[in-house]
């Protein structure tokens, strides 16, 4: 199969339009929203219309601001002196370049609730139990946006694997990391008007020294990707046997990261647990299955693959899972009072951070 599917629910026009990407985070926030609305009339701990659009409003802020700012510290540290004289000028501002990184996101998301639940002078323990227990749907949403833009693809897979998924994104990589591999393209590139098999194997002679043919061949890929969300099947047909079979490693995380994460917290707090413990066992399941997930999926290419061959997110999701092990043992045996469970409401009211 090769991946098809447009980044745009609806292109107005260029680059400019309503993509994916930005929906699933409105997934998400809506998702949170109605979650929250539904839980705290179960648990009758105060939280009324109000507070709770307040809570997603803060939790969304931080959330944003977290995963881009955590992509740039763990993943992409030089993009803190990339300045360039064109909107939006600073390397970190340009979201729309790509990077948010999940775990950032979560330090962000308990930065900005912790925040809410100071001004709002309610527990925060308890409002950072809510968060857990909603933020996986939000990681639900944003693993199926990452496989509709056909980005953080997965390892390769056998060929006859029936899940395998052939990306068409994997030629901005050959620019970059398997220039060799473009020579490949001479008989595809023709398929599109204003193109020829002479021309293309000519830039591949002058490739290497001329930054001028560099950006030739990154715009002709692109217009091939393109056109194969534009439903160009001969392209398509053409294309497939140069392209590698991969892992749907997305659809993996979505149901690992997202949906089984979130029945599983569902099960946990189905009766009264203590304040942390929820919060707490998100921690060690988002850790133990970003290991395995990540174990389907490609590294950043310019990153690759670290110590013990490990993977930089599999190595931010070891020391996540130490820290949720620490905060489980903590919060379990300490002197709190216990959230009422979800099966029913309780008259029992929370103190403030505890």
């Amino acid at each position: 199969m090769v991946h098809d599917l447009s980044p745009f629910l609806w292109r107005i026009s260029g680059e400019f339009g309503i993509r994916w990407y930005g929906l699933s985070y409105l997934m998400g926030f809506i998702f949170a929203f109605f979650f929250f609305s539904w839980i705290s009339k179960k648990q009758n701990q105060g939280l009324n219309p109000e507070m709770i659009s307040d809570l997603v409003t803060y939790g969304a802020i931080g959330t944003l601001a977290g995963g881009r700012l955590g992509y740039c510290v763990f993943y992409a540290p030089d993009l803190f002196l990339k300045f360039k004289s064109q909107f939006p000028f600073w390397g970190v501002l340009a979201v729309n370049e790509g990077g948010m990184a999940s775990h950032g996101g979560m330090i962000g998301l308990v930065l900005g609730i912790s925040i809410f639940a100071y001004r709002h002078h309610l527990n925060r323990m308890y409002i950072i139990d809510l968060a857990a227990l909603a933020s996986p749907m939000g990681i639900f949403f944003g693993r199926i946006a990452n496989f509709i833009n056909g980005e953080l693809v997965g390892r390769p897979s056998p060929e006859n694997y029936a899940l395998g998924v052939k990306f068409p994104q994997d030629m901005m990589n050959w620019v970059t990391y398997e220039p060799e591999k473009l020579s490949e393209l001479a008989d595809v590139v023709p398929l599109m008007p204003g193109y020829t098999k002479d021309q293309w194997l000519e830039w591949m002679t002058r490739f290497k020294f001329d930054g001028s043919v560099r950006d030739l061949v990154e715009n002709a890929i692109l217009k091939i990707i393109e056109q194969i969300q534009n439903g160009n099947q001969a392209l398509k047909l053409a294309l497939a046997p140069h392209l590698t079979a991969r892992y749907p490693s997305q659809l993996y995380a979505a149901l690992g990261e997202g949906l089984f994460i979130f029945i599983v917290l569902l099960v946990v707090w189905y009766k009264p647990r203590k304040t942390g413990v929820v919060g707490s066992t998100f921690v060690v399941l988002y850790a133990i299955v970003r290991i395995i997930t990540e174990s389907y999926r490609m590294p950043d290419a310019h990153l690759g693959y670290q110590w013990l061959n490990l993977t930089r997110g599999q190595w931010l999701s070891i020391v996540m899972l130490i820290l949720g092990i620490a905060f489980i043992i903590y919060f379990s045996r300490r002197d709190a009072q216990k959230i009422p469970g979800w099966n029913r409401g309780q008259n029992v009211k929370l103190g403030r951070n505890r």
